[in-house]
């Protein structure tokens, strides 16, 4: 018989109540503060367009590793503050919760668009170069050759194939060099102008405060934390419930790809439910932190852990291969710039389905071994 990995919400032998949700909350607003004053004293809120040389491979609002660094900190304490309020609401001042939680998802959000951009990009050049073999921009090495299944190299039938991507490839990598670059550079300064507003310094003020006190209602030092993060799993396994994973069950899915590949500009009907699942999973992770805490001997279930970076990917992909067809709806561009561009579309959202295939795999394994 398998062993039984830990349920990340199962009940601990003594009840962990609103105490703990105080001192989580507190240990998370310190760690905000703390980015903060590293972010400031590392010039992360220097003012002027971000170059790619002074953003660094991390890209995010600021030119050093070290500000880098402290802005991702902000988002991931600022997350983890306002899925710890959405989940343990009732255990919360309701009106300082409902004010507070969606100024840290406004952060959160803000803060995270530039590094965003910079991976997409990033994504899709190597994912040009992979699929066509040769370098898209100057300076960047080209992958190496496609391997066939069994371990040669590809089909003499691909080769015109790839020989008609390559043409397209190089003009198709300067289009979203240039797309994604500038919207970077938007975020960038979009991030800049939030770190400056009033309406960080307040969020920053009430962090500061919360960092002391945090405001309890009257009933939470006593009560248990076990039901309201039982019903954060339940509402994950819902969601979780409602995905197409019969369809998903397999590494491709057609019904999906059909709809991917058209010339339609909307959001791919399935892509949203699992935006939401990953989503839901985060909320729990979370909650699981508050119930166990964050060090080193809390419980860790590797399944869970290998579905959420399924997910991750999930969103890369679909986000990538939305910024592709994008690029291919510019106007007047070479019909082999198209190609390259749909080819790139088209890989993007066969990853999209095989992330789907890895995560039905994890959480299948999940469940066979709950309660």
């Amino acid at each position: 018989m398998a062993q039984r990995h830990p349920d990340p919400t199962d009940t601990p032998a003594v009840p962990v109540t609103g105490d703990a949700l105080a001192g989580y909350l507190r240990a998370r607003a310190t760690e905000f503060l703390r980015a903060l004053r590293l972010h400031r004293e590392t010039g992360g809120q220097s003012g002027g367009a971000p170059a790619r040389a002074r953003a660094g491979a991390g890209g995010v609002v600021g030119g050093t590793e070290e500000s880098v660094d402290a802005a991702r900190a902000l988002r991931r304490s600022a997350r983890r503050i306002s899925g710890s309020l959405h989940t343990f609401r009732p255990l919360l001042d309701p009106d300082w919760s409902e004010e507070m939680r969606p100024e840290l998802a406004w952060l959160s959000g803000t803060l995270g668009l530039e590094h965003a951009y910079e991976a997409r990009l990033e994504r899709l050049l190597l994912a040009l170069q992979r699929l066509s073999g040769a370098a898209v921009l100057p300076g960047r090495t080209a992958a190496p050759a496609a391997v066939g299944p069994g371990g040669g190299p590809d089909r003499p039938a691909a080769t015109a194939e790839r020989s008609a991507l390559t043409v397209g490839a190089a003009k198709a990598g300067a289009l979203l060099e240039r797309q994604l670059t500038l919207a970077r550079t938007r975020a960038h300064s979009t991030a800049l102008q939030a770190l400056g507003s009033s309406r960080f310094h307040a969020v920053a003020d009430k962090v500061a405060l919360l960092a002391s006190e945090v405001p309890l209602a009257p009933a939470a030092p006593t009560t248990a934390l076990h039901t309201l993060a039982r019903a954060a799993e339940e509402r994950l396994t819902d969601a979780v419930a409602a995905l197409p994973l019969v369809t998903a069950g397999h590494p491709y899915n057609a019904e999906a790809l059909v709809h991917g590949l058209s010339p339609e500009p909307s959001p791919h009907p399935q892509d949203g439910p699992w935006h939401q699942v990953r989503l839901l999973l985060r909320l729990h992770r979370y909650a699981h932190e508050v119930l166990h805490g964050t060090g080193t001997a809390a419980p860790v279930d590797l399944r869970l852990l290998t579905a959420g970076q399924a997910l991750n990917r999930h969103r890369d992909a679909s986000e990538a291969a939305a910024a592709a067809a994008q690029a291919a709806r510019t106007p007047r561009i070479t019909p082999a710039t198209a190609y390259a561009l749909g080819v790139l579309h088209a890989d993007q959202r066969h990853e999209v389905e095989a992330s789907r295939f890895t995560f039905q795999q994890a959480w299948q394994k999940h469940t066979a071994n709950a309660p």
